[in-house]
């Protein structure tokens, strides 16, 4: 707000936008927030968005804009007049880069902040993991516990502050009444697609896929729909903050945008309760075990990238049988790997897709780390270590 015309707060439905901007605003003394889900207000932002950001007092503070899509670009002419910062703070619950008329109009005059589901970092303050493993020294940690008990609860929770202090029965109603608000309401505001009744299926389908490829052919074939229809929704769930595509790493740039992403659902708590499971089948189930803590430890990654001291992109990796779970690329070019097991022992195997991608990284690469349930940081090799879930927080 300080050296921007526009701050854009942008993050799935419950995270908790409302609630940051409503107290950044009382504690700057900023004018009233204008909500759009106020249905007078969003009428009148639909009708008139140049004459609406005309009468807001500055700074203005408006929730959800993107239930009027034109008040973006209503906000860009008023901020092209007058380049002074700190004009207007912004929430949305889609992503907005995913427009690219806004997108472009407001290229240079606005700061988007992504906020995620809690980290269990906010949670349990704890130092940035993403700036300690690019430094090549990982925490040293010494756990209490170890197994199902290190991250069974922590991924049934989830992050959405509500559903997180609740018990599982009435998590369960949390999240079913959370899908219905979202897919109907918030993906009609953004898009007009025709079949949208397919979104709960298809999230569905997709969640059997998460910590995996995403399988087009399977989910064009289980829904009926072409696959360029199954990608565009896809997209549309992404833009809603319901799921995360995790694009492939390869060594050249150009290689990348060809290779199959993996799908990540943005909130585990979410995952679960699409999966039909709880906190009991977590360390039962080898399948679910797997695929819920590997989404848990790479969405843990993601909402730590915007708090590190470096720009960095997140990817996976996957060449033949050698295989890593996340790769983090600063813009300087240097590597990190992260492989998550749901063990409490390890084996040689376990690291083998971190030393590929050390071989061919040579000294860009900064650390390698298996994620475990075991008890301490071990290490595992050049550049490499063992690190206990509660690294995480």
């Amino acid at each position: 707000m300080a050296d921007t015309r526009v701050v854009f707060v942008m993050g799935a439905r419950q995270v908790g936008k409302s609630t940051l901007v409503a107290g950044y605003a009382a504690a700057n003394r900023l004018p009233p927030v204008v909500t759009l889900d106020n249905k007078t207000a969003r009428d009148a932002a639909a009708a008139d968005p140049t004459g609406f950001v005309a009468t807001l007092p500055r700074p203005a503070v408006v929730d959800e804009a993107q239930r009027a899509p034109d008040l973006l670009l209503a906000v860009k002419e008023a901020v092209d007049r007058d380049t002074s910062p700190g004009q207007f703070l912004l929430t949305g619950s889609s992503n907005v880069r995913s427009n690219r008329r806004v997108k472009d109009a407001l290229t240079g005059r606005m700061e988007i902040v992504t906020l995620w589901p809690l980290a269990r970092a906010e949670v349990a303050p704890t130092p940035n993991l993403v700036d300690a493993l690019l430094r090549g020294e990982p925490p040293l940690i010494a756990d209490a516990v170890v197994g199902r008990d290190a991250f069974a609860a922590r991924i049934a929770a989830g992050g959405f502050p509500e559903a997180a202090g609740r018990d599982q029965r009435r998590r369960e109603h949390w999240f079913r009444d959370y899908l219905d608000t979202t897919l109907d309401r918030d993906l009609r505001d953004i898009s007009d697609a025709l079949r949208l009744d397919e979104m709960p299926r298809l999230l569905r389908l997709a969640s059997a896929q998460a910590a995996g490829l995403v399988n087009y052919t399977h989910l064009s074939s289980r829904l009926g729909l072409s696959q360029n229809t199954v990608k565009s929704y896809l997209e549309l769930l992404e833009t809603a903050f319901l799921i995360r595509r995790l694009p492939a790493w390869r060594p050249g740039l150009a290689a990348r945008e060809v290779h199959t992403p993996k799908l990540h659902l943005v909130d585990t708590g979410l995952l679960l309760h699409l999966l039909g499971a709880d906190e009991s089948r977590l360390g039962t189930g080898p399948r679910i075990t797997g695929q819920a803590l590997e989404n848990y430890v790479v969405m843990e990654f993601v909402k730590q990238l915007a708090a590190a001291r470096t720009e960095v992109r997140a990817y996976h990796y996957r060449s033949g049988r050698d295989e890593v779970d996340l790769v983090l690329e600063a813009r300087n070019g240097d590597v990190v790997g992260v492989e998550v097991k749901a063990g409490a022992t390890l084996s040689a195997e376990d690291r083998r897709g971190l030393e590929r991608l050390r071989a061919l990284t040579g000294p860009r690469f900064k650390a390698g780390a298996v994620i475990y349930s075991g008890r301490q940081t071990i290490p595992l090799g050049d550049r490499l270590w063992a690190l206990p879930v509660g690294a995480l927080g």
